[in-house]
């Protein structure tokens, strides 16, 4: 099936004597999530087939460059009957698993009616969310007893869920650190090694707006004892580079962006945009160290996954407001994994210290590498827990 991403349902459902199994993840966190059980699912049963909806474009072409055979993309239907049931009688999904957080109601319902077997797998139930449902019980007992199970990333999760009337629930830790790590162009690598040479580079993964006027700021005063250091900044959202771009000019610092054509840095560049989907591995494998974006952010940040950083030998620095990943973050702390920065003074100072030293440096590299290995079987437990329910369509 040449064609894996489109809008509307012009894609047939794969005929045959198959079974299709239908996973929604909101956008680009909850689709790379859905990537790692993907594989493992359609390793396990070869006769299951995958449709997977987002909701965003950016989610819909990370799953159109990254799903395997026996896998393709729909954006999923509006919240609203008409289109549910439009929905359903094409695709006549056989289970779903919804992955983490996004409950919609006339999904869920419609879902119970046909007695169609649904799965909440990485669920996760933050603080707001919580006193928001607890004020509709019955409301949110009606919706999630039509998960048959709950896979809850943590103990916290579990609990809250249970209170709301989970029918049933397990803790299974979170998937995230079961991914693979991000893939990237070995041939660019040593490219852009070659380029830096013994440059200091430091890397802002997955920035959001707010956080890349603080590394503007950062680098225009770090400049003055580390000349020969490249910020490295990949936002999260591409299309923001003209606005990174008005920002850029109110700097006296040289910067330059990647672009379509993947425009390598230059040896006098102080800020190098990378305004390209797709990439962010190789950044981690080139960078020492990552602070990870939208953890300082003007939204009220949350966080993103750390684990990618980890994996690809990066020494991993956050910020505080890292609240939806707040347990991954916590765990990564104990082992000594991850530095946290209150604010953007703070984050200079961790910056500037681990560049200037390389024992520290490495120190935390290797602490996020093990943590990130000691972790990867997450994936075994969770297909413990689905293989019953697939077994049985």
């Amino acid at each position: 099936m040449a064609e894996k991403c489109t809008r509307d349902f012009s894609l047939p459902r794969p005929a045959g004597n198959i079974n299709l199994l239908w996973i929604h993840g909101a956008s680009v966190g909850e689709a790379q999530s859905s990537l790692i059980l993907i594989d493992h699912l359609l390793e396990a049963y070869p006769s299951l087939h995958i449709i997977v909806t987002t909701g965003t474009l950016t989610s819909a072409e990370l799953m159109k460059d990254r799903l395997p055979d026996r896998a393709f993309h729909q954006f999923c239907p509006l919240d609203h009957p008409e289109f549910i049931s439009k929905f359903l009688n094409h695709w006549r999904p056989d289970c779903a698993i919804w992955m983490e957080s996004e409950l919609w109601p006339n999904i869920l319902n419609e879902l119970k009616q046909r007695s169609i077997p649904a799965i909440l797998v990485n669920a996760h139930m933050s603080s707001k969310s919580f006193k928001l449902w607890k004020r509709f019980t019955s409301f949110s007992r009606h919706i999630l007893d039509t998960f048959e199970i709950i896979l809850c990333q943590s103990d916290m999760d579990k609990q809250r869920f249970d209170l709301l009337g989970a029918k049933q629930s397990v803790v299974t830790d979170n998937i995230k650190y079961s991914a693979a790590p991000l893939t990237y162009s070995e041939d660019d690598l040593m490219l852009l090694r070659d380029i830096l040479g013994e440059r200091h580079i430091c890397l802002y993964a997955s920035t959001h707006e707010g956080e890349e006027v603080k590394t503007f700021n950062i680098h225009e005063r770090l400049k003055q004892s580390l000349p020969n250091l490249l910020g490295i900044i990949v936002p999260r959202h591409p299309e923001r580079r003209n606005e990174i771009s008005r920002l850029s000019s109110k700097y006296a610092l040289k910067t330059s962006f990647r672009g379509e054509s993947k425009t390598p840095p230059k040896n006098d560049d102080d800020i190098y945009i990378v305004d390209t989907l797709g990439e962010l591995g190789l950044f981690y494998a080139l960078s020492p160290v990552a602070y990870i974006g939208r953890s300082l952010s003007n939204d009220g940040g949350g966080g993103h996954n750390p684990i990618e950083a980890a994996q690809l030998g990066c020494a991993v620095i956050h910020g505080s407001k890292i609240q939806n990943l707040q347990d991954i973050y916590d765990q990564m702390h104990s082992k000594k994994a991850a530095l946290v920065a209150k604010d953007e003074a703070e984050l200079e100072q961790i910056i500037s210290a681990l560049l200037t030293d390389q024992d520290k440096c490495a120190s935390l590299q290797r602490s996020a590498s093990a943590f990130a290995k000691e972790k990867s079987g997450v994936i075994k437990t969770i297909i413990k827990e689905i293989s019953p329910y697939l077994d049985c369509i």
